[in-house]
Formats: C-alpha cells, sequence, structure tokens
C-alpha cells in the first residue's frame, strides 16, 4: 500500500475521532491517577501471594461472631463482610493474617463516579458505549496506520527505532513518542475494544456447566475448616471472594470459592468439593482487559497508561500541526503547466521543500515569466517547457517522498517533445546514509532521456540550508542571466524563538582596530553554550545576520568587525549599553567544544575568535586546548586577547597561544603557523583529537589544504577521514 494512503488514513481516522479521543484520554489520565492513588493505603499486608486461605479462616473465627464473605479487590486488599463479637455489622479492610480491621471500605467518590461515567458511555448510555467502543478501536487503526508510516519511513522493522532527524518539533517527537508509546497505545485500544464488544455480547456465550462431583459423606471424615486441603493449596492472592455457610450445621450449606478461572463449592465439614464450575475464556478475557485498561492491577502499569493518554492528546496536536504545515505550502499558479516556460516540480514529505521552490516561483512571475509550480506527480506534458526545475527531498533510505512516488514512472509515460533544460535540487540531511539519494536517482533517470539537456550539476542541501540553497540560485542566475534574490533570509523559515535581549558591554572602534566587542544578556531560559549561532534582525524585515557566539560568564559575547555600510555590524555597532534587542539563538551542536577529547586546536582568524574564547573559558575540564589565530597587525583588540589567553594559561584551561600577523612582525598566516607544526596536528588526529576552524571561508579552505597535505603525508589518510570521524569542525562565513 503507498505511503500516501496509510498517510490519508491515519489522518482521516484522527479526524473523525479527536473529539472523542480527546476526552477519553484526559478522563484516562485521571482514572489512571486514581488507580495508582488506590494503592496508596496500606491496606496490603506482607507476602501476600504466600498467604493461603487455610490461614486464614482461624483468625477470622477467633475474631467474628459471623462471617458472611470476605472478598479480594485488584488492590490486594482484603474486605470482611459479617457481625463483630458484640454483634455489629462489620464491612472494613482488615488484615487477613491477624483478622483485624485495619480501614474502612468506602465507595468511589462523587468526583470518580463521574469521570467514569464520561470515560465509559459520555452519559449517553448504551449509545455513548457505542461511541467509545468505536473510537477505541479507531485508535487501534491509527495506531496501526501511524506504524506502517514508520515502518515505511525507516525502511523495515530492523530500523523501527534507527535514529530520526528531528525536521522540526511537532514532527520529531510525533514519530519518537509514537514508536515509544505504541505497545501500551495498542493495548488500550485493543482490551478497550474488546470490553465494548463484551458489553453488547457480541461474542457467542458460552454455556456454563456446573461439574457434579461426587462425595461419600458418610465415609468422609468430619474436619476443621483450616485443615481442608483446598483451602491449603488455594493462595488468598487467587481468590476473588469466598462466600461462608449461612448455616453452620446445614450440610446443603456450602464454602463457595471464586478464584480467578473458577468457582467452586466445598463442603464445609469434610472440605471435599461438591462441584466445579469453570469461567468461560469470555471471561477471562474480560477482567484481563479490565486489569490492562485501567492499570487497577499495578501501580507502574497505571503509570504507563496515564503517559501513553497524555500522549494521545500530545499525538493529536502534533498530527493537525504537521497537517496545517503542509497546508500552509498549497499551491497557487497563474499559468497552466501547458503554457509555462519554467515548470518547478517539487518532492516534499512535509512541506518544507516547497518553501524554496515556492520562493523561486513567486520571484519568476514578478518578472514577468510564466511559471508553474507542482509537485513531482503533477509531471505531465509541458509543450512550452524550456526550464524543468525539480526539488526534491528523499525519504526514508533514498526513496521518493510522499508526492513523488510516480514520479520515475510519469516520466516514462510522458516524454517531452521538445529539449528541456533539467535542474536539480536535492534536500536532505548528511545524518542519513542515503543523502538526497532520490535527488540522485532522478538525476540519472533523467539524464538517459533524448529530450532532457542537464542545464547544472546536481545542487545538494543538508538540513535545509538558506544559505547553500543560495549558493545554487546564484548559479542558476547567473547562467539565465535572471536575478534572484541571493539573501539567504529570503529562504528561510520565518523565525521562531525571537527573544529580547538587553546590551551588557560594548567597545568602541579606532583608527587601527575596526573590530569591537559586545556582551549581551539573554532570558533565563534561553540555553546556549559557546560555538552556537546568534541571528540578529537588523531592519525587521526577517532578514538575519549570523555571529558565532562565545559564553561569557553566562552571557552572550560576539566579536564583530564593523564594516562599511555593513547591516549586520552597523546595526550592533550604533547600539549602547542598555539597549534592547530582538534575536534568538540558533543551537549549532555541530561547532561545540568535544566533551572527550584527547586535546583541541582552534584555528581563527579575526572575529572568529569569539566563540574559542567562550570555550577556553568553559574548559574546566582542563582538556589540553592550543589557539592558533590569525590577524593583520597588533590592535587593542589582539591585546586583550594576549592577556585573555595568558590568564587562562595560568589556569590551565589553555596550553599555548600561536599569533600570526601578515601584515607586520612576523608576517605570516595562520595556516603558515599550521605548516610549522604539522607534527603536531598530525599527531593530534592519530590519536583522537579535535581540530575547530571559525572564520572566514576563505581562510577555512587555505587551512584545510594545509591539513589535508599533512594528514596525506603522515597519517596515510586524507582530511576526509577525520572528517567523518567528527574530528575536523568548521564554521566559517
Amino acid at each position: 500500500m503507498t505511503l500516501s494512503v496509510w498517510r490519508y488514513a491515519h489522518l482521516t481516522l484522527a479526524v473523525f475521532s479527536s473529539l472523542f479521543l480527546v476526552l477519553t484520554s484526559v478522563t484516562g489520565v485521571v482514572l489512571a491517577a486514581d488507580a495508582i492513588g488506590e494503592k496508596i493505603p496500606p491496606y496490603r499486608v506482607d507476602n501476600f501471594e504466600n498467604i493461603s486461605v487455610a490461614a486464614v479462616i482461624p483468625a477470622l473465627s477467633k475474631n467474628y461472631l459471623e462471617v458472611s464473605e470476605i472478598s479480594v479487590d485488584h488492590n490486594q486488599f482484603t474486605t470482611l463482610k459479617g457481625l463483630d463479637e458484640e454483634g455489629n455489622d462489620v464491612n472494613a479492610y482488615i488484615n487477613p493474617v491477624t483478622g483485624k480491621v485495619i480501614g474502612k471500605a468506602e465507595k468511589k467518590n462523587a468526583f470518580i463516579q463521574w469521570i467514569t461515567s464520561l470515560h465509559r458511555s459520555l452519559f449517553l448510555h448504551e449509545t455513548g458505549r457505542l461511541f467509545i467502543g468505536v473510537n477505541a478501536f479507531l485508535l487501534f487503526l491509527i495506531a496501526i496506520s501511524g506504524t506502517a508510516l514508520v515502518l515505511q519511513r525507516q525502511k523495515g522493522l530492523s530500523r523501527f527505532f534507527s535514529k530520526i532527524i528531528k525536521d522540526n518539533f511537532a514532527q520529531y517527537y510525533h514519530v519518537i513518542l509514537g514508536r515509544l508509546m505504541l505497545i501500551p497505545i495498542l493495548i488500550m485500544a485493543l482490551s478497550g475494544t474488546y470490553l465494548s464488544m463484551q458489553r453488547f455480547k457480541l461474542f457467542p456465550e458460552s454455556k456454563i456447566s456446573e461439574k457434579e462431583i461426587q462425595v461419600n459423606t458418610k465415609t468422609a471424615k468430619q474436619q476443621n475448616s483450616a485443615d481442608f486441603e483446598i483451602f491449603k493449596k488455594t493462595k488468598l492472592s487467587d481468590v476473588q471472594k469466598i462466600e461462608f455457610p449461612f448455616d453452620t450445621e446445614d450440610p446443603e450449606e456450602f464454602f463457595i470459592l471464586k478464584l480467578t478461572d473458577r468457582e467452586l463449592k466445598v463442603n464445609q465439614f469434610t472440605g471435599q468439593i461438591a462441584s466445579e464450575v469453570r469461567y468461560p475464556v469470555t471471561v477471562l478475557l474480560e477482567n484481563l482487559s479490565l486489569d490492562l485498561h485501567t492499570g487497577r492491577a499495578n501501580a507502574i502499569w497505571a503509570v504507563v497508561l496515564a503517559l501513553a493518554a497524555l500522549n494521545i492528546l500530545f499525538f493529536i496536536y502534533s498530527g493537525f500541526a504537521m497537517t496545517l504545515r503542509r497546508r500552509e505550502t498549497r499551491i497557487k499558479n497563474r499559468h497552466t503547466a501547458k503554457d509555462s516556460r519554467f515548470i518547478i516540480l517539487a518532492g516534499s514529505e512535509n512541506g518544507s521543500t516547497f518553501r524554496f521552490a515556492n520562493a523561486i516561483h513567486t520571484q519568476l512571475l514578478h518578472k514577468g515569466f510564466s511559471s508553474y509550480l507542482g509537485g513531482l506527480n503533477d509531471y505531465s506534458q509541458f509543450p512550452k517547457a524550456e526550464h524543468l526545475i525539480i526539488f526534491t527531498s528523499t525519504h526514508g533510505l533514498g526513496d521518493a517522498p510522499s508526492n513523488g512516488g510516480k514520479f520515475l514512472s510519469l516520466v516514462d509515460q510522458y516524454p517531452q517533445e521538445q529539449k528541456v533544460a533539467v535542474c536539480i535540487v536535492g534536500f536532505g540531511s548528511k545524518s542519513y546514509p542515503d543523502f538526497c539519494g532520490f535527488a540522485k536517482k532522478a538525476e540519472e533517470f533523467l539524464a538517459q532521456k533524448s529530450w532532457s539537456s542537464n542545464f547544472m550539476e546536481l545542487h545538494t542541501v543538508d538540513d535545509k540550508s538558506p544559505k547553500q540553497f543560495v549558493e545554487w540560485v546564484k548559479k542558476w542566475s547567473q547562467k539565465t542571466d535572471i536575478a534572484l534574490a541571493v539573501t539567504p533570509a529570503t529562504y528561510a523559515q520565518k523565525p521562531r524563538g525571537v527573544e529580547k535581549m538587553i546590551v551588557l558591554e560594548k567597545t568602541a572602534i579606532s583608527e587601527t582596530d575596526h573590530t569591537f566587542r559586545i556582551t549581551l544578556r539573554a532570558g533565563m531560559r534561553t540555553k546556549f553554550t559557546s560555538g552556537d549561532l546568534l541571528a540578529i534582525y537588523p531592519v525587521g524585515d526577517g532578514r538575519d545576520r549570523l555571529y558565532s557566539i562565545g559564553k561569557s560568564k553566562g552571557n552572550i559575547s560576539l566579536a564583530v568587525k564593523l564594516h562599511p555600510h555593513g547591516l549586520g555590524s552597523g546595526y550592533l555597532y550604533d547600539l549602547k549599553p542598555g539597549s534592547v534587542i530582538k534575536a534568538r539563538v540558533m543551537h549549532n551542536e555541530g561547532f561545540h567544544f568535544p566533551k572527550k577529547s584527547a586535546g583541541v586546536a582552534l584555528i581563527s582568524n579575526g572575529t572568529g575568535i569569539a566563540p574559542f574564547l567562550g570555550m577556553i573559558e568553559q574548559n574546566k575540564a582542563k582538556t589540553a586546548c592550543h589557539l592558533y589565530c590569525g590577524f593583520r597587525n597588533e590592535t587593542e583588540s589582539v591585546s586583550a586577547y594576549r592577556e585573555f589567553a595568558n590568564d587562562h594559561i595560568s589556569k590551565q584551561y589553555l596550553k599555548d597561544f600561536h599569533i600570526a600577523f601578515s601584515r607586520e612582525q612576523n608576517q605570516c598566516y595562520v595556516m603558515d603557523l599550521i605548516q610549522r607544526d604539522a607534527e603536531f596536528f598530525a599527531a593530534l588526529l592519530q590519536k583522537g583529537g579535535t581540530v575547530m576552524i571559525c572564520g572566514s571561508l576563505a581562510m577555512q579552505q587555505d587551512i584545510e589544504k594545509v591539513l589535508d597535505t599533512i594528514c596525506n603525508e603522515k597519517t596515510g589518510n586524507d582530511l576526509a577521514f577525520y572528517k567523518t570521524k567528527k574530528q575536523v569542525l568548521a564554521d566559517c562565513y
């Protein structure tokens, strides 16, 4: 069955049952909490599982004038009904070993009874029970269809619990929690369905037959009830109820022993079993379903059920959030596919790829071009098409996304009658082994078609990076001579998590030093560390500027070079201490100081030193840390860095500090320092150390060329080998 069928089935079932699921989940949490609370009173005695019925009888005879019955509930609390020695009625919890009263048996409070009625029947009696029963079955189908979606996403049962890439909060935790809660939700749904079916007698009723057992009362010896063999063999934990003989001298009066699986009549004088009634399977399943559905028999299971019910509420929220997000990418076309010069087809699993495609589509329309935007499965005959642009994500391990399953077969079915320039952009995550696998497959497939002309090489985008996408936009614009926006913010998702931050300090620039330092204080709840990114919005139009941050004394520390007409640097420099700005922290887990490493070399130029200063300050484990920096000349900022380095060398947070000046003093670049210490860098990587690079992109490229040469000559592996082991980390711009 195709992915789209499972998805629509999953969504349809959720839509129809959502209201009932909310009601039953909320009430289910309350009832699960009540089931846990029931077990708190100390009415259960120690070693209960080993107490026999024979051990209980003497204590009852000693303490009570008359006993009509004792019962054991799902909490293993023993309740006695009878008369005490003074002839007073007794209906209380007892210690079955001593026979003493230990608590008063009370009815459920009115609120729990009200919640129970709402949960079972919505106060609609039998009609309500029918609705609830159907809803329980729909929950089972939702769980099954959700499981099918995860299996297709993960490419089989063996990878069911493999890593999930976090596209967004709702999608990520919908899958993660769905996998964790699958078994409890299935049990909850199936047991609820069974109880409803049993209520409406949908199972054939088994005929209960009483098996009479012939006993010879004349030859049987009369004995004390505590010596009855059946009472000795029967544990109290297996008992539901024992009804005592009404008349202790009437041979026709029996002990009635109601166990978990059968009912016995026991002769009150001889202890012989007079008859046996075995409960049918339907009754046993009903009791089991009650235990599983309510959590009444086990507090830990009641907690699991409460968590499962809470998760159902989250699944409803996250499921509809994902659906609404996909609907946000609905396509609006001014031109038909047959009349358009530019055909843009997007393959997307959750709608994010459409955001990029729609941005290009909209710009082409504004420039007066005829452009058509559709899904991959909208591929058809395009008689006026000159350009076919495909943006596609990959589902699972190299498969087409949900709206692209028919794409390759449609390409075979509808060959174009004219030459068409084809361009493909793949979206994915390098955390998956088949990064952009379907985009590569589509490129190879289209290359075999006679009408297809490869306009540009396949371009891939990791983790929906606007910056990487802009690289493709620049190349495509240059080749087509159509000017498109090349600001990453144009293609970035609308920022979330923007918060107010206050400026604490800011240094001034000088004639010789255009670098300034600025310190910001974020909210108490903002979690960040050195190496994360700060996004600021200088003109409030969605365009952002990103800066690598250092964490110093709990505050955000930036080193910024003031550029003439610089949008971000000019905005920050104009701020005063006490100013409030709106910004957000973007976690950059791929550029955090390693928790465990044989040693760390930090390489930067210019303002790229900022996150490294924070990392050094946070190096409480005193990992061997070496700082390499490149500057043009000695400035006030460099002097401050020297002072910082000397202070932290004395604290053993920093091992050494190496500076390259390109305009004075040693007149070299930081890559020359790397070449000078080639033996050190080779040994560092070989023993599992880490190299971190921050600064300009040009510097990164030069450094990596030098490191690659060092690695090849001295370690026998190239730099890519150590990159795959995450021993070489970079955050450059």
